[in-house]
């Protein structure tokens, strides 16, 4: 059982990095405009080290903070309206299908419906109190978010149905675009008042008790439908350009001209909405680079035992279809919920596993060969 308050930093609690403090900015449902955009560029490259940090759940960290600068940072983020509220900024943790009325792709647009949870969350002061890892799924239908295995997820199932989904199963619950909001919400809450310590409605001991109505449970997609790299054409004639940024950490200064753009749960952008396509400096849609993260490493983590980026960078490649993360420590930050490879720095070198179990392959050669390599002095 979990004991204590979990760490995760928020943009007010500053989590104290080698390299500097780390500030992390809640983003629901990954979106930037560009007056919000360039606010967090101007504050990494005045207060931060330049850069923007993309995490797993599609939110941002500044990096580099001087002892101290969180508070001209809280100053900034609330004036750009990317703090509107200071007891529940750590739970805003919303992730939603990227392109969910855009492409066509899925059953219904989700995006105001993220507006009116983050709306909700915010205007419950009990919901204060969800850990900061407590993560909130909108899916239109396409299975591109669902199979996170977020606490509490919403998956359409119609273009006027939702099954509620709790770490990645099918509740049997229902609800239309009206109520799914409450019944999210209502999940949330519930978890609070039977919880004993836990943080993830993964940890409970049983199931959530809900009451209601259920139907047959729906299949959960078990592996993310990631948003393909390159040209998508939207359903309104204009394109939206999607690419990764390498080991998620992005420059934004050749994005301050996009007039929105959308970060990814793979650590990725997507700008949207756009009559041709420019240039974008930092960002790539080459296939080595797909489903390859790392953690910070070295210097950034006190507790990495190597440069993990630096030796994720050479053994970029696929493998074998999974996602790679590589980790400098067994505490394996920001790895993916989904299955993957992970590659972590141990004592001893790095080992390769799957699964959670040691493997000797797995990799493409050049990872492996960097793999098996001494990264411990």
């Amino acid at each position: 059982m979990r004991s204590g308050v979990d760490g995760c930093p928020g943009a007010l609690r500053v989590h104290p990095a080698a390299d500097g403090g780390l500030a992390r900015v809640r983003l629901p449902g990954g979106a930037l405009d560009r007056p919000r955009l360039t606010a967090l560029a101007d504050a990494s490259r005045e207060l931060g080290d330049g850069f923007l940090e993309l995490t797993s759940r599609a939110n941002v960290q500044v990096r580099g903070l001087a002892d101290g600068a969180e508070r001209e940072l809280g100053a900034r983020l609330r004036a750009a309206g990317l703090l509107p509220s200071d007891t529940h900024e750590r739970v805003r943790n919303i992730v939603a299908s990227v392109l969910s009325g855009r492409d066509g792709g899925g059953l219904l647009d989700v995006r105001p419906l993220v507006a009116e949870l983050d709306a909700a969350l915010r205007a419950d002061p009990g919901l204060a109190e969800l850990p900061g890892r407590f993560l909130f799924a909108l899916d239109d239908g396409r299975g591109d978010v669902i199979a996170m295995r977020a606490d509490v997820g919403l998956y359409a199932t119609r273009h006027d149905r939702f099954a509620l989904v709790l770490a990645g199963a099918d509740s049997g619950l229902r609800a239309g675009p009206d109520g799914a909001v409450a019944l999210a919400l209502d999940a949330a809450r519930t978890f609070l008042r039977v919880r004993t310590g836990e943080w993830r409605v993964a940890e409970l001991p049983g199931a959530l008790p809900l009451a209601g109505p259920r139907e047959d449970p729906v299949p959960v997609p078990a592996a993310p439908r990631r948003t393909p790299a390159g040209r998508i054409a939207q359903r309104d004639g204009r394109t939206a350009f999607s690419a990764l940024v390498p080991l998620g950490r992005l420059d934004p200064a050749p994005l301050r001209d996009a007039e929105e753009i959308i970060i990814t749960p793979w650590r990725g952008v997507v700008i949207p909405d756009l009559t041709d396509v420019p240039h974008f400096p930092g960002l790539v849609t080459t296939p080595e680079w797909e489903g390859l993260t790392s953690c910070a490493g070295r210097p950034g983590c006190a507790r990495s035992l190597t440069d993990v980026r630096a030796d994720a960078a050479r053994a970029r490649g696929p493998a074998g279809g999974l996602p790679v993360h590589w980790s400098g420590c067994e505490r394996q930050c920001g790895r993916p919920a989904d299955r993957h490879v992970a590659v972590v720095a141990t004592p001893g070198g790095y080992e390769v596993r799957l699964d959670g179990t040691a493997r000797p392959g797995g990799l493409t050669a050049t990872a492996a060969a960097v793999a098996t390599t001494r990264r411990s002095e």
